[in-house]
């Protein structure tokens, strides 16, 4: 019985602990100067190269779980959700306050529990303006996905999708791409 409060007590702790830093992460996110909010984010386990950057802004649950690959970009205002693990590939331009959840309650259990699944954005993707996308989704290598969409299925290759729920608009005309994104914003 006693292990078990002392247990019981140690996780919540623990638990003020990891919000407490989230907190901490909102704030860094103010700063303006990529150097300083990458150093945070890989302190926070944030697997991020030098030459990707996460804009102003961003908010995180579970930095850890998140990798992002190079020459990517992370708009302002962004969420980064790693406690199903989030894989973002390289060369992908994700805009201004996307979401990205890998978690969502399970409204069919009696406990309204949690339903953890990863996301992949595969390389060359571009993630409109406020788009959302769900848990156990990939989307594919080249994808587009339009401003608003809300993304509840995988992406295949080189296709563009929209709506709510997001469905495919058409195919992507740029059948290899190959490009580089260049340099982020100096105070964004």
């Amino acid at each position: 019985m006693e292990r078990s409060l002392y247990q019981k007590a140690l996780n919540r702790i623990l638990t003020i602990l990891a919000e407490f830093w989230l907190l901490i992460l909102r704030i860094v996110g103010f700063i303006p100067s990529h150097l300083l909010r990458k150093f945070f984010y890989w302190l926070s386990g944030v697997k991020i190269p030098f030459n990707s950057t996460i804009h102003l802004k961003a908010n995180f649950f579970k930095p850890s779980g998140i990798t992002i690959g190079h020459d990517t970009i992370i708009g302002y205002g962004a969420f980064l959700d790693g406690r199903g693990g989030l894989t973002i590939g390289n060369h992908v331009d994700i805009a201004t306050d996307v979401l990205i959840y890998t978690n969502e309650h399970n409204i069919n259990t009696p406990d309204f529990g949690n339903a953890f699944a990863p996301v992949t954005i595969k390389d060359y993707v571009f993630i409109g303006p406020r788009a959302i996308i769900l848990p156990g989704v990939t989307i594919g290598r080249g994808a587009v996905v339009a401003a608003g969409a809300v993304v509840t299925k995988d992406i295949p290759d080189l296709e563009v999708w929209g709506g709510v729920p997001a469905k495919k608009i058409s195919d992507r005309k740029l059948k290899n791409p190959n490009y580089k994104l260049g340099r982020a914003m100096l105070f964004q």
